[in-house]
């Protein structure tokens, strides 16, 4: 009986002890304690667990094409409208998407093309990057002392709430050597909203084109909101390659360079898109014969 009763105590201090231990907070190595007990770089952290997985991902190349496996392609631009429920994660205030383009961009990692035309031939400048989505507004303000009145030059950034839509230039192809439809996405451009003084909508526009295939080495280090599970949190390059966007189709490859709402109007738009869609999703199963 004295013996159980030991053994109970030994095992009820170890769960004690195990208790206190792991209610320590824990400190960076580089950390160094101060009189108070505390360390003046302590940063807490906001789970209990470091996430690495995305941060150590390496990017898997895409296999090569060739030319003449290409039985069959077909050029195609894409709107992402942020306001879909399934989009919600291009507008994550924890990672925004534009944001994500922008910093990348401004830190050299990936090249920016002019909006002149959509086929990434004319790059821009760090420095035209870092002004991009900015404007300067004169206000009037009076001076409390003298009550004078001045007019000061005020400078508004870019609020990445202010992108709603993103244009998206990929091309689907039908590969003989794997007999198989795929697609590869070439370029996403984020289109910006223009208003008046008075605040009514006048047209969109977009700010630049990002040629994806260099951006995917960023896109995969950088986390992306999982609406279905928070400890597998996916990449923005998951969410591409994967296709975990909503969208319709704006324009196709045509003779004409034609987009859908310039030969055709308010329902039809939609329907044309749809008779698109399932034009190109239709042609592998026509293809076999059963």
């Amino acid at each position: 009986m004295k013996i159980n009763l030991q053994i109970l105590l030994l095992c009820l201090v170890a769960v004690l002890t195990g208790v206190t231990l792991t209610a320590q907070p824990v400190f960076n190595e580089s950390s160094s304690p101060t009189e108070s007990g505390g360390t003046s770089e302590y940063i807490p952290r906001d789970g209990f667990y470091d996430k690495e997985i995305i941060r150590d991902r390496r990017l898997l190349n895409y296999d090569h094409i060739r030319e003449a496996d290409v039985f069959w392609e077909k050029r195609i631009w894409r709107i992402v409208d942020v306001r879909e429920k399934m989009n919600k994660t291009f507008i994550w205030p924890e990672n925004p998407f534009i944001n994500i383009l922008l910093a990348a961009a401004t830190d050299g990692e990936i090249q920016l093309y002019s909006t002149l035309d959509d086929k990434f031939t004319t790059p821009l400048e760090i420095d035209e990057v870092s002004s991009m989505g900015s404007s300067r507004d004169t206000i009037v303000t009076f001076d409390p002392d003298t009550y004078e009145e001045e007019i000061k030059v005020v400078s508004n950034e870019l609020n990445w709430e202010d992108i709603k839509r993103f244009r998206i230039k990929e091309v689907w192809f039908f590969d003989e050597e794997t007999s198989m439809m795929q697609v590869r996405i070439l370029g996403i451009a984020p289109l910006k909203e223009e208003y008046d003084d008075n605040g009514n909508f006048k047209f969109e526009y977009p700010m630049f084109w990002a040629y994806y295939p260099d951006c995917r080495e960023v896109l995969a280090r950088e986390e992306a909101y999982n609406p279905l599970n928070d400890a597998q949190r996916m990449s923005w390059e998951d969410i591409m390659e994967m296709r975990f966007f909503d969208s319709y189709v704006w324009k196709e490859s045509n003779v004409m360079d034609r987009r859908i709402q310039d030969y055709k109007a308010g329902v039809d738009i939609l329907f044309e898109a749809e008779k698109i869609e399932e034009t190109i999703l239709n042609f592998e199963h026509d293809l076999w014969s059963f």
